[in-house]
């Protein structure tokens, strides 16, 4: 009976016990929630301004990187058109180039060939002494054969020739835009090599032309020829 006793006194310590920290524990709580300040109705409308005002500007954050990729994709745009322009304006710095080189504008130098027109052998009492003579015609023959073939420039006895340069015969001495030189005459052209002795050496062309009307033909490789702007050319 004593034993029955003992046992119901630790049942009933036990559960006093769970209830006073129960007890204790809601104390707590209550006491901390009454202690936590409260939100007022000012500070809320202010927290819900803020939260507004934050998504408002991740709105216009999103709107301006959809803004930035149209100027990105703009940007690409513009730089291929910019490259088509450099493109352009490449090609016709380059035809530039070719047309101040054409009129004699600019130096120029690079290999090339030379070509010696002389008076052919006159044998006393064998035809007219002017069939043995060089010719304005055989000049301009050669001077022709060599633009055509892509020479870049062309001068005749150190005179270069531009896009209003004439040449006349006057007895045994031939005129090159005024000043007179006689025979040899060296016509010097700047030029890809291969291609513009292949133009005046190919069968029934200007050199065998040239050497049927008793005209001394000489060719020559150059590999450094210069020659100078004309002044007022």
């Amino acid at each position: 009976m004593k034993k029955k006793r003992k046992g119901s006194h630790v049942i009933f310590s036990f559960v006093f016990l769970v209830l006073g920290f129960i007890v204790s524990f809601a104390y707590q709580i209550a006491r901390e929630d009454k202690e936590r300040p409260k939100i007022s109705d000012s500070q809320f409308e202010r927290d819900l301004a803020l939260r507004n005002e934050l998504i408002a500007q991740e709105e216009k954050n999103a709107e301006l990187e959809q803004q930035l990729k149209k100027s990105q994709t703009k940007l690409v745009s513009y730089e291929k058109e910019l490259s088509n322009e450099a493109k352009n304006f490449s090609v016709l710095a380059s035809e530039a180039r070719d047309y101040r080189m054409y009129v004699g504008k600019v130096p120029v130098k690079g290999e090339g060939i030379s070509v010696t027109l002389e008076d052919g052998e006159y044998i006393p009492n064998k035809g007219n002494v002017n069939n043995y003579l060089v010719h304005e015609h055989h000049i301009f023959q050669v001077v022709n054969e060599l633009y055509i073939a892509g020479a870049e420039a062309i001068s005749i006895n150190g005179q270069r020739l531009s896009h209003h340069s004439y040449i006349l015969c006057n007895g045994p001495v031939i005129e090159v835009n005024g000043y007179q030189h006689p025979a040899p005459f060296v016509i010097t052209a700047i030029g890809d090599y291969s291609v513009l002795a292949n133009a005046l050496n190919i069968a029934g062309g200007i050199k065998d032309l040239l050497v049927n009307e008793n005209v001394k033909f000489t060719l020559e490789k150059k590999t450094a020829i210069q020659m100078d702007a004309l002044i007022g050319g």
